[in-house]
């Protein structure tokens, strides 16, 4: 059995002293030197995997060979240490040498294609889905970061990179009851198009 180092209990932790608790570092995340507890619930896992299966769908339909994955265990790394997106889209082969061949075991986060992060109302982690990680995503060159809201009302909010000012800009936007339609750049492109009022039907 390993374990991390806790330094006291006061950090600052590394990637391995994540990696080494009993846990594996499941449910949270590495920011900064700080270990961070995820705040899922079951209607925002519900939401992220909604969603994952459209992206799926769509992306099957085009004969785009990307890889969707979510679940917040998968791995990507970032300038602040860790994250574990809701929901994110890499070609397959990014996907192949992480799975297959683990080199690198955690994706680096400038490969991803889409980001996706499923907002908790209230959650110490709201903040950071809308303002912290906008930044950050921006910043490694992530072409699309896609808000989620479950409550009160299903949203989603698309933002798409500016290459020239490095940051995003808000691109699309829908509520329930209204059509999504987005574009995505792969190696085939495609188009997303739904309703967000189906994030949250059972």
């Amino acid at each position: 059995m390993s374990v991390a180092h806790d330094h006291g209990g006061f950090g600052p932790y590394t990637m391995d002293d994540l990696h080494a608790r009993e846990d594996e570092g499941r449910g949270l995340e590495l920011e900064d030197g700080w270990l961070v507890e995820l705040s899922p619930s079951a209607p925002h896992n519900w939401a992220a995997m909604r969603l994952q299966e459209i992206f799926n769908a769509a992306a099957v339909d085009a004969g785009a060979t990307v890889f969707v994955a979510g679940g917040g265990e998968w791995e990507i790394s970032t300038p602040a240490g860790i994250r574990k997106p809701d929901v994110f889209m890499v070609p397959r082969s990014v996907a192949r040498r992480s799975i297959v061949d683990r080199d690198p075991a955690v994706i680096p986060g400038g490969e991803l294609l889409v980001v996706v992060e499923v907002v908790s109302p209230g959650s110490g982690s709201e903040r950071t889905d809308r303002v912290r990680k906008l930044k950050e995503y921006a910043a490694l060159g992530i072409p699309q970061y896609w808000l989620v809201e479950f409550s009160p009302h299903p949203r989603v909010r698309v933002f798409t990179l500016d290459d020239g000012a490095g940051a995003y800009l808000s691109h699309a936007a829908a509520e329930a009851g209204e059509v999504l339609k987005v574009e995505v750049q792969a190696d085939s492109a495609f188009t997303v198009t739904f309703d967000p009022g189906t994030l949250t039907e059972f």
